[in-house]
């Protein structure tokens, strides 16, 4: 519980750097391979080794190598840091890169701006279960360009590829309804805005020539579009 509770300490904390109010959510937050800690734990155990020959060495011998004890630990638990807080953030919008110990790089990028994707695995990482991930695409520019020792490779290339289809569908859909919204404008270019190229205005009214019931008849205002002007009179003149 104690280690769990250090490894917290020395998050980078995603959630903070989320545009929550615009419903950003964390997809995926990928950590590095356990492999990239091999080296570190190495150094602890022979800084171990060196502390227990202490007791069989002369003191000042003993110094010399508790001076190499300290450096070595001391190399250790930078490493631990530096890979542990190197984090590759997939959210529902973008795609972001945490990395730094003392400063801190938050490198971020559209989801949509991420073309092409390759996933190499050598022989040793398809048997110790992980991959290396090379973006190509304007992303690589800001620290994206190669993601090295990510853990569950296929799982994590299906979820950004998931994230890209989905915004993609999302983006297609935001274009067609606008497209649709401007063919169901009045204003088709013909005439004047809100008239079709046939419609007949009501000029006032007139009396009828007609020998039955006297009625109430209009003279009317024809745009004929084939002829791009207003003449006056029936449709059929």
């Amino acid at each position: 519980m104690a280690g769990i509770g250090l490894f917290k300490i020395f998050d980078p904390k995603v959630r903070r750097h989320l545009i929550a109010d615009e419903g950003e959510v964390v997809i995926d937050e990928v950590r590095h391979h356990w492999v990239v800690f091999f080296v570190p734990m190495l150094e602890v155990a022979l800084a171990a080794a060196l502390l227990v020959t202490m007791l069989l060495l002369s003191l000042n011998a003993a110094g010399v190598v508790l001076f190499l004890v300290l450096l070595l630990l001391g190399h250790a638990f930078w490493r631990f840091l530096t890979e542990h807080r190197d984090r590759f953030v997939v959210t529902n919008m973008r795609v972001m890169r945490i990395r730094g110990v003392f400063s801190q790089r938050v490198a971020t990028t559209p989801i949509a701006r991420i073309l092409d994707i390759t996933l190499e695995k050598p022989w040793i990482g398809r048997f110790m279960g992980y991959g290396h991930f090379i973006f190509e695409s304007a992303a690589q520019d800001q620290g994206f360009r190669e993601i090295r020792f990510v853990s569950r490779p296929d799982e994590r290339d299906l979820t950004i590829q998931r994230v890209i289809q989905r915004t993609g569908l999302r983006a297609s859909a935001s274009v067609d309804t606008v497209v649709v919204s401007d063919e169901d404008s009045d204003d088709d270019g013909t005439g004047p805005i809100g008239m079709d190229p046939a419609t007949e205005v009501t000029a006032g009214p007139v009396a009828s020539s007609h020998h039955h019931a006297p009625t109430r008849a209009t003279s009317k205002s024809i745009f004929n579009s084939d002829r791009a002007n207003w003449t006056d009179g029936h449709p059929d003149d």
